[in-house]
């Protein structure tokens, strides 16, 4: 199993580093993080089809809302029998609750497999070269604290994650107001049935809005490389999540928003 580990990261290290190679008359020293931030679009584009899926199983949700509302009047006094009955509605409509969190977990394994390569000092035997490629003067393998070390939070690396910072605050700042939004007109749609609708769902709700901001905790502590495939990943979201929701009722949309 471990020989096998090792030869998937070497052929990792040298699928990313053929990218490099390919964008380096373009950018020049900061090729892998180019590299880095294509391969997360090539993810992005393979996962798109589940979020596809993802936003037609949430209007598909806010079509079930009238259903729904019913449900809750005939079951006002019985909160078990008004959970079963919603979720066998949405069995009998093959619609899952849980729909929007597909795309994020399948993404899961390449963020895992960036964090590996830029954490490994080797890889299959030898040293890892690409932990001293940059993105302008911050290493890729480098972290936060490394920043904070070498100049301070504006010195040279410290300005890079400076504006790596700045981009997730922005994009989260987007995605809180939007889910904030959403969830409380999906409520005064609803009801509030959406957190009875499946186990634990109340109190997932509550933080959802603020889970976008969680992002920035991510970025100061992962290897710059993994953070560079958080930002591009997150920034996409939010951009294909306004693509893909515009004609969605509004609060019909509020689980995707934590993809």
């Amino acid at each position: 199993m471990f020989n096998f580990l090792s030869g998937f990261m070497s052929l990792f290290a040298d699928l990313v580093g053929s990218i490099a190679d390919l964008l380096e008359p373009l950018f020049h020293a900061s090729a892998t993080a180019a590299a880095i931030v294509l391969f997360t679009a090539c993810v992005r584009l393979l996962v798109h089809p589940l979020s596809r899926a993802s936003a037609r199983g949430q209007k598909a949700r806010a079509r079930l809302n009238p259903q729904i509302a019913e449900l809750r009047k005939k079951h006002s006094k019985n909160p078990e029998k008004l959970q079963k009955a919603v979720l066998e509605l949405h069995r009998a409509e093959k619609v899952s609750p849980l729909s929007g969190c597909l795309p994020s977990l399948f993404q899961l394994p390449a963020f895992f497999l960036l964090y590996h390569l830029f954490s490994s000092s080797s890889i299959g035997g030898e040293a890892n070269a690409l932990l001293g490629h940059e993105l302008f003067a911050a290493p890729l393998g480098g972290r936060w604290a490394d920043a904070l070390g070498d100049g301070g939070v504006f010195g040279a690396q410290g300005l890079v994650y400076l504006a790596l910072f700045a981009i997730v605050a922005a994009v989260a700042t987007f995605n809180f107001r939007r889910t904030k939004t959403q969830m409380a007109a999906g409520a005064s749609a609803s009801g509030g049935t959406d957190a009875q609708q499946v186990p634990g769902m109340g109190a997932i709700t509550k933080v959802m809005p603020y889970m976008s901001f969680m992002t920035l905790f991510t970025v100061a502590f992962v290897p710059l490389a993994a953070a560079l495939y958080v930002v591009t990943s997150t920034t996409w979201s939010a951009v294909e999540r306004a693509v893909l929701y515009r004609d969605v009722p509004i609060g019909a949309g509020a689980l995707a928003t934590a993809g």
